[in-house]
This record gives structure tokens, sequence and C-alpha cells, in this order.
């Protein structure tokens, strides 16, 4: 199968129109699960609000995470080292997204930290845009 770059461009415009106003990224510890569709697993160590919309506009069936700002969680949940992170709906629990690496900055992971080892009540950054590719072939 190949698209056309329109269709792709389209396509990964409509994952980043899934995601609405008060969305959150959420870090936790561990091996990423199967698919955003599993259940998460390890533990939660911080919810990051994301800038709304939460992508930039799509091009060539790419679409970047806004980190303006950068987004953060000025408190976090738990310690632990981050494996993986998701993107939530605002209502906390549809999964859209998943990264299944998580690094430091300029550490080549889809989601880049100011630090993967996570502190209660520390302050956790995204540094580092996940970005996602719609492919125009199989």
């Amino acid at each position: 199968m190949k698209l056309s770059e329109a269709t792709v461009t389209a396509m990964a415009d409509v994952i980043d129109a899934a995601l609405d106003s008060g969305s959150t990224m959420k870090i936790y510890t561990g091996s990423a699960p199967a698919d955003a569709d599993t259940t998460a697993s390890g533990t939660l160590l911080a919810s990051i609000p994301l800038n709304f919309p939460v992508f930039g506009a799509a091009s060539s069936g790419v679409i970047t995470l806004d980190i303006t700002g950068p987004p953060e969680d000025t408190s976090a949940d738990a310690t632990g080292t981050a494996g993986y992170a998701r993107i939530y709906k605002v209502d906390g629990t549809t999964c859209i997204v998943q990264f299944d690496t998580v690094t430091v900055t300029a550490g080549g992971g889809e989601v880049e930290m100011n630090s993967i080892s996570v502190t209660t009540g520390v302050s956790v950054q995204i540094t580092g845009a996940g970005t996602i590719t719609v492919p125009e072939s199989d």
C-alpha cells in the first residue's frame, strides 16, 4: 500500500485533533506496554500539562510535540527512573499516544526530559519533542 503525502499529512493532523485542551503527558517507570491500548504499567512519576494544540501542524505526515515553555510538572508524584511516556486526553484515562523511550536531553529518546531520575516533589520538564510519522507506504 502506498499513500499520498496529502493523505499521510491529513492522517497526522487527525492524531493531533484527537487531543484536547488539558491533555497531559504521563511519565512512568519500567518498560512500555505492548501498545497504547494496553493498561499502563509501572509507577506514575509525573503528569505534565501539555500546550494546546499538543502538536504542531503536520508536514509530510509528521507531527512534533509542542514543547514551548517547556511543558513541566512542578512537583513530581513519585521517585523513580523514567521509562516511557503516554499522552492522555483531558479525561486522564484515554491514551492517544505512547512513546516507548524516554531519555535525558539530547539522549535520542522519543521524548527527552531534563532528567530521567525523577524525585517526588521535584520539577520534571519535557525538553525534547516527541515526533509521530505516518508512513506513505508499508
